[in-house]
């Protein structure tokens, strides 16, 4: 028989060590957790429960801090991958100076003092009405969605309720939302803090900035509003985002050839480098329509490209002759096509070649947008299945590529067909047409209905994509047409009150963002996009 000892028995030494290790590895691991709950909030964050405006100052605070941090790093970031592709183009004893401001530089500390004192007076504001203006007890907040029945036993199933009438599947962060303004707050308390804190915040951006910023905002809060009467009034319009963009893109164009002082200089520039032009053309197409000349300098640029075959030649040598006569003749208001290809000699050979060339040179850029956010925010499902998500990611760039190479190729083949027919028409006596019917072929107007055509091209594009794509170009779209109409006396200047009215129409604008995004009555007419980026900003409350 084993006798059993009398005397403690203690693990061995290397069983004592493997625990301790795993001991540390799950501390480590909740530090992780910790860091990471701090750069980016989780799904279904709870609402902070505030007692006192000691702790609403204190949330906003905290929240605040985090905001700018993130902010300021996101900026920094963005700054230091611009740096590296200009650096080598910088001397060497100028590449550190540039990465240090493009670290640590006035816009990153503007932008983090932007974002943090929104999201500190937004915080503040939000949750100390509460406090200083209960709500009252007897009468319940003026919500689209109604607290349920207590008397109810079982929850209607879908059939039983209107089509009209049900809500849309919330997320968990959606639901933390409705849980906290349901019992706590009014309308008017979020329209109140997004407005104070969006007329202060943008204040700390450059003069410049404001403007760009009040114009992005404002067109998601039009597409916010837009969404909430469609689904009050069941009013849509089928392919809207497709039309929005083609209406767009009409301004757009006309401006790139007819008033391209009411364009960004950085968005002319890529404008022209995405239509795959010769620049001293698009500057003669310029010149015919605001002048009905055009200078004979670029023409001479043209005559000296290696790849400008002969037959091109001659017909642009012809057109020189007639430009240096005394007096000079023009032609008609618009180039010849051997000036836009000067490389072929047909018309009906340069859509194709065209769609390639712009193809291939923006495969890469819609590459990074579409594989880089994948593999930063996306990265568990990736690693999971690679194949799966590089095969879907490969695809939208294709489709991406596909819809700007078929834009510049259907504005190319516009471009050459409107000329033909204004020469066609204009020398045949068969049919009798309307003056202003064959001059409107050669004016500057035909030039964005050219870009309404190309513009089709959006349906190219994955369906998701297009609202974002519209609500890109429509601020764009909409500065260029406030500033022709302003140009021929249709509005009024804003003269010394321009500032006043960016701050006014950006204050408006967060009211309406943050009303629909706090109160969450109609969490599905603000974008994905939009509602995300609060979320990560704001969080519940």
């Amino acid at each position: 028989m084993s006798r059993t000892p009398s005397y403690i028995q203690f693990a061995p030494r290397r069983a004592m060590a493997s625990f301790e290790n795993l001991v540390a590895l799950a501390n480590h691991q909740e530090r992780l957790r910790e860091a990471r709950r701090i750069v980016w909030r989780e799904r279904g964050e709870p609402a902070a429960e505030l007692e006192d405006l000691w702790e609403c100052m204190e949330h906003a605070g905290r929240g605040g801090l985090r905001a700018a941090a993130i902010a300021f790093t996101l900026r920094a970031s963005v700054n230091l991958v611009l740096a590296t592709i200009r650096m080598g183009k910088v001397p060497k004893n100028m590449r550190l100076s540039l990465i240090q401001h493009a670290i640590f530089g006035k816009d990153s500390f503007r932008f983090a003092a932007m974002l943090g004192s929104f999201v500190t007076i937004y915080k503040a504001t939000l949750n100390a009405l509460p406090i200083l203006l209960p709500l009252n007890e007897h009468t319940s907040p003026s919500s689209a969605i109604e607290d349920e029945d207590e008397d109810a036993d079982t929850p209607p199933t879908p059939f039983e309720v209107p089509l009209s009438a049900r809500q849309p599947r919330l997320s968990l962060s959606a639901q933390a939302h409705q849980v906290w303004v349901r019992k706590r707050t009014r309308r008017w308390y979020s329209m109140f803090a997004g407005a104070l804190a969006g007329g202060l915040a943008v204040m700390f951006e450059k003069r410049s900035r404001r403007a760009v910023i009040a114009q992005q905002l404002f067109v998601r809060g039009l597409q916010g509003s837009y969404n909430a009467f469609a689904s009050k009034h069941n009013f849509h319009i089928p392919n809207g985002e497709v039309l929005m963009f083609c209406l767009c893109c009409t301004q757009i164009v006309y401006a790139l050839f007819a008033r391209p002082d009411t364009l960004p200089r950085s968005y002319t520039t890529w404008l022209m480098t995405a239509s795959g032009a010769p620049s001293n053309a698009l500057k003669m197409v310029q010149d015919m329509n605001q002048t009905r000349a055009f200078d004979v300098q670029d023409l001479n640029k043209i005559l000296t490209r290696k790849d400008l075959i002969p037959a091109n030649e001659v017909t642009l040598l012809a057109r020189r002759a007639l430009a240096t006569n005394s007096p000079p003749d023009f032609g008609p208001p618009y180039p010849p096509c051997s000036a836009v290809h000067p490389w072929v000699e047909s018309c009906t050979y340069v859509p194709l070649p065209r769609f390639v060339t712009v193809f291939k040179w923006a495969f890469p850029i819609y590459g990074a947008l579409h594989f880089i956010p994948m593999i930063l925010f996306r990265r568990h499902a990736f690693f999971k299945n690679p194949l799966q998500w590089l095969g879907r990611a490969g695809w939208a760039t294709i489709r991406s590529s596909a819809f700007l190479a078929t834009f510049i190729a259907t504005f190319q083949t516009w471009f050459c067909f409107k000329h033909y027919l204004h020469r066609m028409l204009s020398s045949q006596t068969l049919v009798k047409l309307p003056q202003k019917f064959i001059d409107f072929f050669a004016s500057k107007y035909s030039y964005g209905l050219g870009g309404f055509f190309g513009a089709l091209s959006l349906l190219v594009e994955e369906k998701r994509r297009r609202g974002e794509l519209a609500m890109y170009v429509l601020p764009k779209s909409m500065e260029s047409a406030w500033l022709t109409a302003r140009g021929k006396g249709w509005v009024f200047h804003t003269g010394k009150f321009g500032e006043m009215i960016v701050i006014l129409v950006l204050a408006v604008v967060m009211n309406v963002l943050n009303s629909s995004y706090s109160l969450q009555n109609d969490p599905q007419h603000l974008s994905g996009l939009v509602r995300r980026i609060l979320y990560q900003f704001i969080g519940p409350n």
